[in-house]
């Protein structure tokens, strides 16, 4: 008898033992650094200089710099900004990419097949590039305004074809009963095609909101005052160039507050939002990104 494949074997007990040592390490490379900038951000003044900086072991903890951080001041303004920008950008993408999607599932609409190639070389000729995106947002008035957060990373072409992948395994039977009883074709996007791809819009929805929130690069180049700073760009001040916010200078200065503390905290604030969206979205993803993908 021909023997088959090793990966359609069952699988073995030494096998399995590898792969769980495997998974474990790996799951202590990514959480062990979280750990560390968590309980640092969490550890007073003492424990901090008695460790000489990174902290490993709780032991004094505090939630200090998180009350100086969020009591108002830069910090704080700063994640506003990004929740705002967050919330209305994700909104906004979501219209324009379903809209787009089910559009392009209408084989017969206007320019159909034009607009979809025309679509698809953006992406392997990388859109714009910077600059004409620089003087294009300069022409139209939006520097150091939220539209120039949102507006050049509105649509994303490979979210625009997951969409429409999944649209067009909707049962066309349900659309064209649809039709029959009168139905118009945003009627039909609304009450049939969307319900039925809640897993993707998830998704989807999750890929563009982690976009707004870590965007860090639009906030460098467009946005100059520090009132419209969002939280990203805030975190590099204090990281990376070791600026104050403003509101905490007289706590990092007396050292009630430790600096260290502060970039910790600041890092963790950073991480937060995405940690806690990400588990509720994470049993839609798997059917948001395949089901689309396999035909027949």
């Amino acid at each position: 008898m021909r023997r088959r494949p090793v990966w359609e074997e069952p699988p073995t007990r030494v096998g399995l033992t590898a792969k769980a040592i495997a998974l474990c390490i790996a799951l202590l490379a990514i959480l062990f650094p979280v750990w560390i900038v968590l309980i640092t951000s969490l550890s007073d003044a003492e424990t901090i200089s008695k460790t000489g900086g990174l902290v490993v072991w709780p032991e004094g903890i505090t939630f200090d710099a998180y009350r100086e951080l969020l009591q108002g001041g830069q910090v704080a303004r700063a994640m506003w900004v990004s929740l705002g920008i967050t919330t209305v950008g994700t909104a906004f993408s979501m219209a324009l990419s379903i809209l787009a999607a089910y559009g392009l599932t209408r084989m017969g609409s206007l320019w159909h097949r034009p607009i979809l190639f025309t679509m698809m070389g953006t992406m392997f000729f990388g859109g714009a590039g910077i600059i004409p995106t620089y003087l294009l947002i300069q022409e139209l008035g939006l520097m150091n305004s939220y539209g120039a957060l949102i507006l050049p990373m509105a649509v994303n072409v490979f979210n625009i074809l997951v969409l429409r992948a999944f649209f067009m395994n909707v049962g066309q039977e349900l659309i064209d009963s649809a039709r029959i009883d009168g139905a118009s074709e945003l009627r039909i996007l609304l009450t049939i095609v969307l319900p039925l791809s809640r897993a993707v819009l998830a998704v989807i929805s999750l890929f563009y909101a982690v976009g707004y929130w870590g965007n860090w690069f639009a906030g460098f180049i467009y946005i100059e005052e520090q009132d419209k700073l969002p939280l990203q760009n805030v975190l590099y001040q204090i990281v990376v160039r070791r600026q104050r916010p403003t509101g905490m200078s007289e706590m990092i200065a007396s050292g009630q507050v430790p600096s260290i503390s502060v970039q910790t905290a600041v890092m963790i604030l950073a991480l937060l939002p995405v940690a806690i969206l990400s588990p509720f979205v994470q049993r839609h993803f798997k059917k948001g990104m395949l089901i689309g993908a396999i035909k027949g």
